[in-house]
């Protein structure tokens, strides 16, 4: 039976291909956001936060010199995703209206205006961005159960890669 040796360089596929889908994402998400103007919210942001915490771990699993590494690098990538996994489920939950949402998710109040005319400029100026409405859906997910659904598919992969070679049980 192969052992992770052996295996090193599908292991470092494997974070290499993480580290990829996880550009690609954060990508995905600033071009919805400065491309196609859709705000995010406090949770959308919040959920981008694996995804950053991630790159560098997967850019070093990748080219980690010992097996050792390799492996615990794309256990620690499979803990990250799991948990933006949860982050999205728990968005699109706040979406679908199964629970609420942190209570600051309705947006961050103003400075007090010092006249009428200061406070009809923050009216015009200010656009609130809510947790619970999704801006946009695709095959009835919005972009926190995709998200969610990517999170785990990289979970899977960082899994997999970390068990790659060993011996069957």
């Amino acid at each position: 039976m192969p052992t992770i040796r052996d295996r090193l360089p599908e292991a470092r596929a494997a974070a290499g291909l993480i580290l990829a889908a996880a550009v690609a994402t954060i990508a995905g998400a600033l071009a919805f956001e400065h491309l196609w103007e859709l705000r995010p919210c406090p949770l959308c942001l919040q959920q981008r936060w694996p995804y950053y915490a991630a790159m560098p771990v997967a850019l070093a699993t990748a080219l980690a010199p010992r097996a050792g590494l390799v492996r615990t690098g794309l256990a620690l990538l499979a803990l990250i995703f799991l948990a933006s996994a949860g982050l999205g489920a728990y968005h699109a939950g706040v979406e679908w209206g199964w629970w609420q949402g942190p209570s600051d998710c309705a947006g961050v109040p103003a400075a007090a205006p010092g006249s009428v005319g200061d406070f009809l400029n923050q009216l015009e100026a200010t656009r609130v961005v809510s947790c619970t409405e999704a801006a946009w859906r695709f095959l009835g997910l919005s972009l926190a159960g995709w998200n969610a659904v990517i999170s785990l598919g990289l979970a899977a992969l960082a899994a997999i890669g970390s068990r790659t070679g060993r011996e069957a049980r």
